[in-house]
C-alpha cells in the first residue's frame, strides 16, 4: 500500500471511496475499548466522527516492513459547525485542536485489514499545525448553506477546494454554488457567465447532455487566489452533436488540459478565468 496516497486520499474527506480502496471488506479496527468489525462499521464510525469536522493527518514518522506500517501522526481536527460535544474538547466553527496519535496498519494484499490506534490527551507533545496562523476564527456563512468551508492557503482550505471541484464533477450544484460570491464572474474560452446563478443554470443545462469531471494535479493557494492545474473530461451521457468543446456520441468523452486561476473575496470564489493548455484529446469510449 502506498501510504502517502492513503494520507491523501484521508485527507480528501471522502470517507466511503477511503473505505473502498484502502480497507479489506473485513477489516478489524481497534482505538481503546473501541472494536469495529467490517468496512461497513468501520465507514459509519468515520461518517459519525466527520459530523462537522474535517480531520487531517500529518504524518511525522512511517516505517514500514512488507506486512506492516507504523505511523505517528499530529492529527488536526478543524470544526465546519459547532462541535460542543466533540470528543477532543469543544469547537466552535472555524477553530480546531491536534492530537497526537499512533498507529499499526497490518496489511493483506494491498489493503489494510487491521488497524490499531493509540492517543495521547490533545495538544500534548504535537507539532505546530499549519493552521495557526489563520484559527482559530469562524469561517463565513455561505449561502444558501452554512456547510462548506472558506477557501485559501491553508491545509484544510485547499481541501475546501477538493471538496468544490468533487462536488462540480457530481454536478451538484447547490453545493458547489456555495463556494462562489453572488457576483462571481467565470469566462471561459467561447462564453461569459455573470453571477452565482449564470453558472448553475449554464451548467445545469450542458449536464443534461455532456458532465464534466474535474481532475485536478496541481493547487498553488493563498488567502488571495487560487491557481489550479486541471484536466477537464466531457463524457456524452446523450449524443451531443453541438458540443463546443467536440461533437460526442452517447459514451464517448474528449479531454482538455487547462489552467484556471480563481480570484477569492472573504474565503469564496469571485472571478474565475480558465485558459487552455493544449488541444483537446480526440473523442473516445472509456
Amino acid at each position: 500500500m502506498d501510504y502517502a496516497k492513503y494520507i491523501e486520499a484521508f485527507n480528501a474527506g471522502d470517507d466511503a471511496a477511503l473505505v473502498r480502496d484502502f480497507f479489506t471488506s473485513d477489516v478489524l479496527f481497534q482505538s481503546g475499548p473501541r472494536v469495529l468489525r467490517g468496512a461497513d462499521e468501520l465507514l459509519a464510525f468515520l461518517n459519525w466522527a466527520h459530523d462537522g469536522i474535517r480531520e487531517l493527518i500529518r504524518a511525522q514518522l512511517v516505517l514500514r516492513d512488507e506486512n506492516h506500517i507504523f505511523a505517528e501522526i499530529d492529527m488536526d481536527f478543524v470544526a465546519t459547525k459547532d462541535r460542543p460535544d466533540f470528543t477532543f474538547g469543544a469547537l466552535k466553527e472555524g477553530e480546531h485542536t491536534t492530537v497526537k496519535f499512533f498507529a499499526v496498519y497490518y496489511l493483506r494484499d494491498g489493503k489494510v485489514a487491521q488497524l490499531k490506534t493509540g492517543r495521547w490527551d490533545p495538544k500534548t507533545g504535537v507539532t505546530p499545525s499549519p493552521l495557526a496562523a489563520g484559527a482559530p476564527r469562524p469561517a463565513p456563512v455561505l449561502e444558501p448553506s452554512a456547510g462548506a468551508p472558506r477557501l485559501g492557503g491553508s491545509p484544510a482550505q485547499r481541501q475546501a477546494f477538493l471538496e468544490y471541484t468533487r462536488a462540480f464533477s457530481n454536478a451538484d450544484f447547490e453545493r458547489f454554488s456555495q463556494y462562489y460570491t453572488d457576483d462571481v464572474r467565470c469566462q471561459l474560452a467561447s462564453i461569459v457567465l455573470e453571477r452565482r446563478e449564470g453558472i448553475v443554470n449554464f451548467y445545469r443545462e450542458m449536464f443534461k447532455t455532456v458532465r464534466e469531471n474535474l481532475t485536478l494535479h496541481r493547487l498553488i493557494a493563498d488567502d488571495d487566489g487560487l491557481a489550479a492545474d486541471i484536466t477537464s473530461r466531457f463524457t456524452a451521457i446523450e449524443d451531443a452533436p453541438n458540443f463546443v468543446v467536440a461533437p460526442l456520441k452517447k459514451g464517448e468523452f474528449v479531454e482538455v488540459h487547462v489552467f484556471v486561476y480563481y480570484t477569492l473575496r472573504d474565503g469564496r470564489i469571485a472571478d474565475i478565468r480558465v485558459a487552455r493548455a493544449g488541444p483537446a484529446s480526440a473523442p473516445r469510449r472509456g
